[in-house]
Formats: structure tokens, C-alpha cells, sequence
């Protein structure tokens, strides 16, 4: 898959796009969630139909990031990875548009004419729910009147589970409250971060417990504080093991979370290691302990947990380890 940074004002035609046509899916598909992966779906099918290359235009900073709400500074998915999963899906291309205070307020016939028209797009594919323009003014039904038949508007309808709209804001709310078995759900996939091992304390391997420090290479949306089941991906490699995401208040006063990640069976040292972590399930939510032994008996509880969530026990069997 190719990826292309537009700026606005966007040349006309876009150096490079396809002269015979393209089939477009747009959004800002944050998350990349089974709503954002129906469009992207369908355009690919059209595009299958239509013997044209299959694209997607995302946009970054996000949009209300830039129209000052100022949470959307963390994503669900950053940039790199969201590329990475419209490549799995099937795009042929992926328009990174740069979405700053002049483009937020082109109004929508300029969105048609001065972005659509010079993609050379043959159809747009969007959620029922899209707005472009300024504001927001733009809507499906615009769109397909500003595209006086130059090119065909595809609308996806949402995509509900269990009667509720999949989007990205129920997805940030279940994180919130640490909800990440429902996120996986929405998700259809684990929540993943992804980030460096650092050095810490070492206060976990004081009280028997080692953990990695994980410092996030983004600004991801971080879960509630709490204890959660987790794996580990590292080297190719995927390790079980139980993270804790928070601020230690048995040990210190302070607003600053870290994400400190205990592997089961694991003594290797990995500091300045790029590791991802996949969220399986809560545990706990964080809390002040009386002692630290009151601490590493709660500690112990939580691994024996996270090993029956995880499968740890029956891995162990598998592979013969005593």
C-alpha cells in the first residue's frame, strides 16, 4: 500500500492518482473499529467490482483535536498503525490529509471541487453519519448532490452490537471505565499500545514481582487505572503476564501513571526493547494498600487470575514446562 500526505490547497489533478478512477472510503476511523472496517469493506469491494484501485483519505491532527477538544490529542489508533491496518484490509492507497484551521472551514462544495474532484474519484464510500464542510454542514445526501453525477456516493449504514451504534466515542468511553473486553468486542480485536521498556524503581522486583517500565511511543487513549490481564508481544515472541496501569499510590503521592507490565516465567533482561501490549481483560481497579505485604499478597491474587485469563497454566502443559 502507498501512502500519500495531502496539504490544503491540494493540487489538480493529485500527482500520481489513477487516471481510470478510484473508489474512495472517507473518515477519520479512529480506532479502526467494525464500523470503520464495513466502509473500508465495501469500498474494497466496489472496488473489486469496478476493476479500480481501492483508497482511503484519513485525516490528522484529528479534526476535534484541531476545533480545540482538546482529549482527541490521544487517539485509539496513531497514525503509523492505523496505516498498517487499511493495509491488511485490502487499500490499495491511503490519503493522509493534513487537517488544520484553514481546511476545517472550506465550505462543502469546496470539499467536492477543490478534494474529491482532483482524486479523479469514481465513487466515495461513507458512513451515514459523515459530515464534511464547515462545521459539519455536509452530509451524504449533500454529497451526492454536489457530485452532479461526476461520481457515485456509496452510504454505509451503522453498525450495531447488541442494538447500540459502534463508534469511536462508545470506545473511549468503555476504556475510560476499563472495560476492554467490551472494547475488543467493538474493536474486534484486542486494544493495543505499543512502546519502549524503560527503567524504573525497581520496586516490583524488590517485592518479587519484576516488571517492565513500558514508556507509549504515542498519545494513546490509556485505559482506566487498574490491574489487567495482559499479552506481550516482543521480538516476534508473546508473553502472558499482568500490567498495572497507575499512579503507586502505596508507594508515592503523585499524578503520574505508568503502565508497569510483570511476565510470568520471564527473567530476560529487556530494557530499550519495543514491546506491544494487547489488553485482554480487567482485573481491579488501582488502590492504596496498608502494607506493602497487604500489597504483594493483592499482587499474587492478580497473577493467579491473570494466568487463568490467559491461558498461562494450560501453555505451560503444553509446552512440558514443570
Amino acid at each position: 500500500m502507498q501512502s500519500i500526505k495531502l496539504s490544503y490547497p491540494i493540487p489538480n489533478p493529485v500527482p500520481g492518482c489513477p487516471s481510470n478512477g478510484q473508489v474512495l472510503a472517507i473518515g477519520d476511523f479512529d480506532g479502526l473499529h467494525l464500523g470503520h472496517r464495513e466502509v473500508i469493506s465495501r469500498a474494497a469491494e466496489t472496488a473489486r467490482k469496478l476493476g479500480a484501485p481501492a483508497a482511503v483519505m484519513t485525516f490528522h491532527p484529528h479534526p476535534r483535536e484541531v476545533l480545540g477538544q482538546d482529549k482527541y490529542v490521544r487517539h485509539l489508533t496513531p497514525v503509523r498503525e492505523k496505516l498498517d491496518l487499511f493495509a491488511q484490509a485490502g487499500v490499495d492507497t491511503a490519503y493522509l490529509v493534513r487537517f488544520d484551521v484553514p481546511f476545517s472551514q472550506i465550505s462543502p462544495s469546496q470539499f467536492v471541487e477543490e478534494v474529491l474532484i482532483p482524486l479523479r474519484v469514481n465513487t466515495v464510500v461513507v458512513g451515514f453519519d459523515f459530515k464534511f464542510g464547515h462545521k459539519g454542514s455536509g452530509n451524504p445526501d449533500m454529497m451526492c448532490e454536489l457530485a452532479a453525477g461526476r461520481f457515485a456516493v456509496e452510504v454505509v449504514r451503522p453498525y450495531c452490537m447488541d442494538g447500540i451504534k459502534v463508534s469511536s466515542t462508545l470506545i473511549r468511553e468503555h476504556l475510560e471505565r476499563g472495560e476492554v473486553s467490551r472494547v475488543q468486542q467493538l474493536l474486534g480485536r484486542s486494544y493495543a499500545m505499543t512502546g519502549t521498556v524503560i527503567h524504573g524503581a525497581a520496586r516490583g522486583r524488590q517485592i518479587g514481582f519484576p516488571t517492565a517500565n513500558i514508556e507509549l511511543d504515542d498519545f494513546y487513549v490509556i485505559p482506566s487505572n487498574g490491574v489487567y490481564a495482559i499479552r506481550l508481544e516482543l521480538g516476534g515472541e508473546s508473553f502472558a503476564g499482568v500490567m498495572n496501569i497507575g499512579t503507586k499510590p502505596t508507594f508515592e503521592d503523585t499524578d503520574t501513571r505508568t503502565l508497569e507490565a510483570h511476565l510470568f516465567d520471564f527473567s530476560r533482561t529487556i530494557y530499550g526493547e519495543a514491546v506491544k501490549v494487547e489488553l485482554i481483560e480487567f482485573i481491579r481497579y488501582e488502590q492504596k494498600f496498608g502494607s506493602i505485604d497487604d500489597l504483594i499478597a493483592q499482587i499474587g491474587r492478580d497473577v493467579e487470575q491473570a494466568k487463568r485469563i490467559t491461558g498461562h497454566c494450560a501453555e505451560k502443559a503444553e509446552n512440558g514446562v514443570k
